[in-house]
C-alpha cells in the first residue's frame, strides 16, 4: 500500500491496524451494552423492580468515568497492544460472571464492574493517532469512533435473537456469555496482530505517570477545575442511588460512598500537585510547552455532542411512544436511528476536520448540534412521524460530527500524552450522560432538549474564543534525551 494512500478496504500496514481496532471497540461496545436489549427476560427471572431495573443501567455506566482517566495512563505508559488486550479479557470475564448471577447483588456488581469495558475507547485512539498522519486522523478516528460505538447498536439487533436461539429461561445467559467469551478469544488476535507503533517509530511515554501533565500556573489551576467534575458527577450517581431517589443504597452506605469520593478526589489533587508541582517554581521551556485549554474545550465539546447521544438515545423509544400513536417496537426502531448515524457521522466529522480544519468544523458542529436540538423541542403530536424522524436523524448526524471532530484534535494537543487527552475528553463524556440524565428527570422533555441546545450553544462560544488550530508541529523529548520536532499538520 502506498504510504499517501486511504484504501478502506486493504488490510495491511495502517489500514489492518484500524480494522482490528474498530472490532475491537465494537466488541467492547456489544459486552457493555449486551444487558439492555435482554433486561425483559433478566427483570422477569429475577422478579427486578422499576428501581432495581434503573440501578443496573446507573451501574452500567458509573465506573466508566474514573476507568477512562485510568485506562488513558496506562495506554500511555504501556502502550496499546497490551492495554487494549487486557480491557477485552477483563471484561470478558466479567460478562461471563455477569451471566452467571443468581441473585439482584450479583447483578449489580458485575454490572457495575463492566463499565470498566467502556474505557476501552481511550485505547484505539492513542493506537490510530500512531499509525495515521495529521491529514487522514481525523477520518481514521472517525471510522474507529463511528464503526465500534455500533456495537452497541448490534446488540440490540442480534442479542434478542440469539436469546431466542438458545431458548429456555436461561436464553438471555448464553447470549451474554456468548459476547464474553467473544471477547476473550478476540483479545488474542489483537495482541497477536497489532503493533503499538509503524517499524522504527518511537512510542512516547509520560516522564511520570498518575496525572496529566501541565506546562503552566494556569494551566495547573484549568486542570485542578476541571477535575471537579468527573467526582461531581460520581456523587450525582450515589445521590440517585441514595434513599431520596431510587432508594437502593441506604443513609450510612450512601455517605461512605460520599466520603470515598471525597478521598479520591483528594488523592488525585495531591498527584496532580506531585506531578506538576514545579510549574510554580521554573518555568517549563518553551519547546515542551501546551495549552491546556485545548484540553479543556474538547472535554466540553465531547459532553455536549457524545454525553447528549448517551442521554437522548436513553429516551428516545419512549418518547416517540408517548408522542406517536406507534408501537413499541416501532418506537425502538425510531429511537435507534440516533446511534445508527455513528457508522456515517463520526466519520464524516473526522474527515471534514482534516480538510477544513478542526477548529471551523468544531463550530459548525455545535450550532447542528444546538439548532437540532432547539428544533426537537418543538415536536408534538401534530407533526408528521416521517418529518420529526428526518429532524432526529439530521440533529444525530451533528452531534456524531461533533464526536468526530473532537477525536480529530484530541491525537494532536500531546503525543505523549495522547492516551490521558482521550481519557479526560471520554469521561466528560460519561459526565454529560449522567448530568443530563438528572435533567430529564427533572423536566419535560421540550426544556429538556432546550436545555441541551443552549449548552452546545455556550460551548460553541467558548470554541470560537479560545481554541486554537493545532501548530505545525510539536516537539518531543527522545529517550537519549535529545528533542524531535513532529509535523502535525
Amino acid at each position: 500500500m502506498s504510504d499517501t494512500s486511504f484504501r478502506f478496504f486493504s488490510f495491511v500496514g495502517r489500514i489492518k491496524v484500524l480494522h482490528l481496532s474498530w472490532v475491537a471497540f465494537f466488541i467492547s461496545f456489544l459486552v457493555w451494552f449486551n444487558h439492555a436489549p435482554l433486561m425483559s427476560s433478566i427483570r422477569d427471572q429475577f422478579g427486578l423492580s422499576a428501581s432495581e431495573v434503573n440501578t443496573l443501567l446507573l451501574l452500567n455506566v458509573a465506573l466508566t468515568i474514573p476507568a477512562r482517566i485510568l485506562i488513558g495512563m496506562l495506554v500511555d505508559a504501556l502502550g496499546p497492544r497490551r492495554v487494549y488486550s487486557l480491557v477485552l479479557v477483563v471484561s470478558g470475564l466479567l460478562c461471563i460472571a455477569f451471566s452467571l448471577s443468581t441473585t439482584f447483588e450479583q447483578l449489580a456488581v458485575t454490572r457495575f464492574l463492566l463499565g470498566f469495558v467502556g474505557a476501552g475507547f481511550v485505547v484505539g485512539i492513542r493506537l490510530i493517532s500512531e499509525w495515521f498522519p495529521a491529514k487522514e486522523l481525523g477520518l481514521a478516528e472517525g471510522i474507529y469512533g463511528g464503526w465500534g460505538n455500533f456495537g452497541a447498536a448490534f446488540a440490540g439487533l442480534s442479542l434478542p435473537a440469539l436469546a431466542l436461539w438458545f431458548g429456555g429461561d436461561n436464553g438471555w445467559r448464553w447470549a451474554v456469555g456468548t459476547t464474553g467469551v467473544i471477547a476473550i478469544i478476540y483479545a488474542a488476535v489483537f495482541f497477536i496482530l497489532v503493533r503499538d507503533t509503524p517499524k522504527g517509530s518511537t512510542y512516547f511515554k509520560p516522564k511520570r505517570g498518575g496525572a496529566m501533565e501541565v506546562t503552566s500556573k494556569g494551566d495547573f489551576v484549568l486542570y485542578v477545575v476541571m477535575n471537579l467534575p468527573l467526582f461531581f458527577a460520581l456523587a450525582l450517581i450515589v445521590w440517585q442511588l441514595g434513599p431520596y431517589k431510587l432508594g437502593m443504597l441506604g443513609a450510612p452506605t450512601t455517605y461512605l460512598l460520599y466520603g470515598a469520593i471525597g478521598v479520591m478526589a483528594a488523592v488525585q489533587f495531591l498527584r496532580i500537585w506531585q506531578i506538576n508541582g514545579h510549574v510554580f517554581q521554573r518555568p517549563v521551556p518553551a519547546f515542551d510547552r501546551y495549552p491546556f485549554k485545548q484540553v479543556a474545550l474538547l472535554n466540553l465539546v465531547y459532553m455536549a455532542s457524545f454525553g447528549s447521544e448517551l442521554a437522548v438515545v436513553s429516551m428516545l423509544p419512549l418518547y416517540f411512544l408517548d408522542t406517536f400513536d406507534i408501537s413499541p417496537m416501532l418506537a425502538g426502531m425510531l429511537g435507534g436511528s440516533f446511534a445508527l448515524m455513528n457508522l456515517f457521522g463520526r466519520p464524516g466529522g473526522g474527515y471534514l476536520a482534516d480538510r477544513y480544519g478542526r477548529k471551523l468544523i468544531t463550530i459548525l458542529m455545535l450550532a447542528g448540534i444546538a439548532v437540532g436540538y432547539f428544533f426537537m423541542a418543538r415536536i408534538d403530536s401534530s407533526w408528521p412521524l416521517p418529518l420529526a424522524v428526518t429532524l432526529v436523524v439530521l440533529c444525530s448526524i451533528f452531534v456524531q460530527g461533533g464526536c468526530g471532530a473532537v477525536y480529530a484534535s484530541v491525537p494532536l494537543v500531546k503525543r505523549r500524552l495522547t492516551g490521558q487527552v482521550a481519557g479526560m475528553a471520554g469521561a466528560y463524556g460519561n459526565v454529560g450522560g449522567v448530568v443530563f440524565l438528572v435533567v430529564l428527570a427533572l423536566v419535560p422533555s421540550d426544556q429538556f432538549f432546550l436545555v441541551l441546545g443552549a449548552i452546545a450553544l455556550a460551548i460553541m462560544s467558548l470554541v470560537m474564543i479560545f481554541m486554537d488550530e493545532p501548530d505545525p508541529q510539536t516537539s518531543e523529548v527522545m529517550p537519549d534525551g535529545s528533542v524531535r520536532m513532529i509535523d502535525v499538520t
